[in-house]
């Protein structure tokens, strides 16, 4: 069941065709026992840049694919029906480190990080929040000071999606004085890679969901790179970076909405088979009602990210637009996995069926990449833009 509003064209319907068997051969049989051992497996990442999806929206003279928006939202649902946690590393790499260095990347930098991320050769990573800065990133601590023909770096990154197996990371420091703060415009942008010293892996979050996902600080000891591994302009790293998760929420939504597709297939399977008082409970209003409403939030939070996606590929600015659909599409997974928990009653308890990790998988689609209040935020503040 996809019910698509926007009739896809030939070549997204092999991209999904292509994504769904994937899914299904080379993550299905997987994804459970890697949720349950919080285990990363690494062949994943070699298995999606075969089919390109690693540079879905790089351009095809930098070794990418390069597809619309739309094509890599229809692929990366279908991964994320499956397995979230897979879904979020493709989700990261190919919308937040790709296409900050696709847009504001040197040639050299291109040639040397952005050319192998999108073949997947090279893993991107995405390294803003701190420990004391999440929804006020601007706050970020992390400190730059350039020193010759070089950046010193020192300072602490937290929530770093894939951080502790990437071989690209983006990472946001300081490049102002703590004398003379500029706030957002005192951020640089910089591309720090695991070989250099001064790198080191902190905590592995052992989280609630997407446990296959690894998730870990880094910490910069006097991590020292070459001045030519700073991303455009000195200052202007935080803009780049806002700009980015523009699209990057985008990849969150269209997440959240392969775990809400999933926990609502699950829920109309299990409701045609379960039985009770000598009926399928299917034939129950409660539960009839149950899922039409699910199916309802799932075709609108669909609806409305391929209208998003759909403004960025016209060239539109769609900061308004990206933070709508995140925080639909990932209310309506949080919704919908607790519905499908409540259909499925007790079994829907247990991890016999997929619901309970549908269900934790969904709750971080609400935080990361901008809470659901950060969104209002946007949403509201856009309103006023101009006036």
């Amino acid at each position: 069941m996809s019910w698509a509003l926007i009739p896809l064209t030939e070549e997204q319907r092999a991209v999904q065709l292509a994504a769904r068997e994937f899914a299904a051969a080379e993550i299905a049989p997987y994804s459970a026992t890697w949720d349950r051992e919080a285990r990363f497996d690494r062949s994943v990442v070699g298995k999606l840049a075969a089919l390109g999806f690693l540079g879905m929206l790089v351009p095809e003279a930098w070794d990418g694919l390069g597809l619309d928006s739309c094509t890599y939202l229809v692929a990366l649902e279908e991964i994320a029906a499956v397995d979230a946690s897979v879904a979020v590393l493709m989700s990261v790499h190919n919308s937040l480190p790709t296409q900050m260095i696709l847009r504001y990347g040197s040639e050299e930098q291109k040639e040397r990080f952005l050319r192998p991320m999108a073949r997947g050769a090279a893993l991107g990573a995405f390294a803003l929040s701190e420990p004391e800065a999440g929804s006020d990133a601007s706050t970020l601590r992390t400190q730059a000071v350039r020193d010759g023909d070089a950046w010193v770096l020192n300072g602490t990154k937290a929530w770093v999606t894939n951080g502790d197996s990437a071989d690209v990371i983006l990472a946001m420091a300081r490049t102002d004085t703590p004398s003379d703060r500029k706030g957002p415009r005192g951020i640089g942008a910089f591309i720090v890679t695991p070989d250099l010293p001064g790198l080191t892996i902190g905590k592995k979050e052992d989280k609630m969901g997407l446990r296959a996902s690894p998730t870990v600080q880094l910490h910069f000891d006097n991590l020292r790179l070459p001045a030519a591994n700073l991303l455009g302009e000195p200052g202007r790293g935080f803009i780049y970076a806002m700009q980015s998760l523009d699209h990057g929420r985008l990849g969150i939504a269209a997440q959240a909405i392969g775990i809400a597709r999933a926990a609502l297939e699950c829920a109309t399977a299990y409701a045609a088979e379960r039985r009770q008082f000598g009926h399928p409970i299917k034939e129950f209003q409660a539960i009839q009602f149950k899922l039409a409403d699910m199916a309802t939030r799932v075709t609108a939070s669909r609806a409305l990210l391929y209208a998003a996606a759909a403004a960025k590929d016209r060239g539109e600015p769609i900061t308004q637009f990206s933070s709508m659909s995140k925080l639909m599409a990932s209310e309506t997974a949080m919704w919908t996995t607790t519905q499908a928990i409540q259909i499925l009653g007790g079994y829907g308890y247990v991890t016999d069926y997929p619901a309970e990790r549908l269900f934790r998988d969904a709750k971080v689609t609400e935080i990361y990449e901008g809470t659901s209040e950060i969104q209002r935020i946007v949403i509201a503040r856009e309103l006023y833009a101009g006036s």
